[in-house]
C-alpha cells in the first residue's frame, strides 16, 4: 500500500511490531549462524549484532545477556525446525519404504544447523549452573516434542510393551549419528547404519 502526498507517492511505513519482528528474526538467524561458524566461545552480542545488522543498542534491548540471545535463538530455531519436520511428514511414502524415510527426516533433523548450534549451547552450559538451569527445561521440551513427532512418524503404538523404549532408542541412535557428523561428513556411513536399523524397526514394531 502506498499513500499520496502533493501527487507523489512514497511506501507506506512498516508497522513497528513488524519491524520488531523482523529484527529479532535477524538475531535468531545471526546467532543460530555465530554458533555454527564460531561455536559458543566466538559468538558474542557484538558479532551477532553486526551480523544481523542490528544496532547494539537494539539488540541488547531485546537480549541483555549472550545467554539469553543464545537460547531465545536455539528456541526460536527448534520450533521452526519442528514445523518443517511436520511438513516433511505430510510428504512420507506409505508402505514399506516409510520407516526408511523417516529416520531419513530425523537424521537430517539431527544433522541441521539448530541442531549444532543446541549443541554447543548444551557443552556451555554442563559447566555453567546459570546458564543450565535455563537450558534444561528447553531440552526437556524438544525432546517431548520430538519424541512425540518420532512416535507419529513410525506410527507405533506406545502401549505395547517396549515401544517406547524402541521410540527413545531410535532418537538416541539418530542423535549420536548426528553427533559424529559434526566432526566430519559422515553420511556414507550414517546410510548404511540407518539401512540395518529401519530393518529392526519394521521387525520389532509390527504387532504379532
Amino acid at each position: 500500500m502506498v499513500s499520496t502526498t502533493a501527487g507523489r507517492t512514497r511506501p507506506s511505513r512498516i508497522p513497528q511490531t513488524e519491524r520488531t519482528r523482523l529484527m529479532r528474526q535477524r538475531l535468531m538467524e545471526a546467532t543460530i549462524d555465530c554458533l555454527v561458524e564460531r561455536g559458543w566461545a566466538g559468538t558474542s552480542t557484538t558479532v551477532v549484532s553486526r551480523r544481523a545488522g542490528v544496532s547494539r543498542g537494539a539488540q541488547l534491548h531485546h537480549f541483555p545477556t549472550k545467554a539469553d540471545l543464545v537460547i531465545a535463538a536455539v528456541d526460536h530455531m527448534g520450533g521452526r525446525r519442528s514445523s518443517e519436520l511436520r511438513d516433511a511428514a505430510r510428504r512420507l511414502p506409505r508402505g514399506k519404504h516409510r520407516t526408511r524415510a523417516v529416520l531419513d527426516v530425523l537424521a537430517e533433523h539431527f544433522t541441521s544447523p539448530v541442531f549444532v548450534a543446541a549443541l554447543e549451547l548444551w557443552v556451555a552450559a554442563r559447566s555453567d549452573e546459570r546458564l543450565r538451569e535455563a537450558v534444561f527445561p528447553l531440552e526437556q521440551r524438544m525432546g517431548r516434542e520430538t519424541h512425540r513427532l518420532t512416535v507419529e512418524l513410525l506410527e507405533i503404538d506406545e502401549s505395547r510393551p517396549g515401544m517406547r523404549e524402541l521410540v527413545q532408542a531410535t532418537l538416541d541412535l539418530v542423535r549420536g549419528l548426528g553427533l559424529a557428523n559434526t566432526l566430519s561428513d559422515d553420511s556414507p556411513r550414517r546410510r548404511r547404519i540407518l539401512d540395518q536399523w529401519a530393518t529392526v524397526l519394521d521387525d520389532m514394531a509390527v504387532p504379532r
